[in-house]
């Protein structure tokens, strides 16, 4: 027999370490491995759960950071109920309107008499402003007066200019009314005869006779094509028996 082999009844002799271990020992040594296994083991630990079993309260999801993105993603702010009452002033399109209606009225200066640039109440520039503008004949020139004219115009209140514009222009309209009402008269009083017994009628006080003879020698100046002077004289002796309202 070789030595080296061994005996088949060695083979199935009985190993005390093989013996079947009891429950309660058997269930350590899985406990033991696991906790080896563990030690060694990085893999994510996957957790199952019994139906019907509490589940472990989870902590809140954290909010997403915004760092490194700006204000882009950022509410926007509600607007302030005083920052919407700021007024901003006049447009540009305004104030161009208002510097070119100071520039009219300043070139409307321009047209008045010297006696009344006088009676405004403007600073001494403009008024020296106006005045020149008489002097200047240049197409050009008048131009650029009119735009520094315009210019003045903004230091000044136009409203006292206005108002004193519009009585002047309301006492020419009414004297230019008055002025056409005596040519209407004496043009009846040299057409018609009986025009002169109807304003008679109305103007008791006018002298008759001296406007029957201007009237006739009106009319004989006319016939002889001479100079109208008893044309004229009429107008001014309708002129002493209307005197006109101021």
């Amino acid at each position: 027999m070789n030595p080296q082999t061994p005996n088949k009844n060695q083979a199935h002799e009985h190993d005390p370490e093989a013996e079947e271990l009891p429950a309660e020992d058997a269930f350590d040594d899985i406990d033991d491995n696991y906790e080896d296994d563990e030690d060694e083991d990085d893999s994510p630990l996957v957790i199952t759960y019994t139906e019907g079993a509490p589940r472990p309260a989870t902590a809140p999801r954290a909010a997403p950071s915004t760092r490194g993105r700006g204000l882009r993603n950022q509410p926007e702010p509600e607007a302030d109920e005083e920052d919407e009452e700021i007024d901003t002033g006049p447009s540009k399109t305004k104030i161009k309107k208002q510097m070119h209606e100071l520039r009219d009225l300043g070139k409307e200066l321009t047209e008045l008499s010297k006696d009344q640039v006088n009676q405004l109440d403007i600073p001494d520039t403009l008024r020296d402003a106006i005045r020149e503008m008489k002097n200047i004949n240049s197409f050009g020139a008048q131009r650029r007066q009119i735009q520094y004219i315009g210019k003045l115009m903004r230091n000044v209140d136009p409203a006292p200019i206005i108002a004193k514009l519009d009585a002047w222009k309301g006492k020419s309209q009414s004297h230019t009314a008055y002025m056409h009402h005596l040519e209407r008269w004496r043009d009846r009083l040299l057409e018609k005869e009986s025009a002169l017994t109807e304003f008679l009628a109305a103007y008791p006080q006018a002298d008759a006779q001296r406007l029957r003879s201007l009237i006739r020698n009106a009319i004989k100046e006319r016939e002889l094509q001479k100079p109208p002077k008893n044309y004229r004289e009429i107008f001014q002796a309708l002129r002493d028996i209307l005197p006109e309202q101021l």
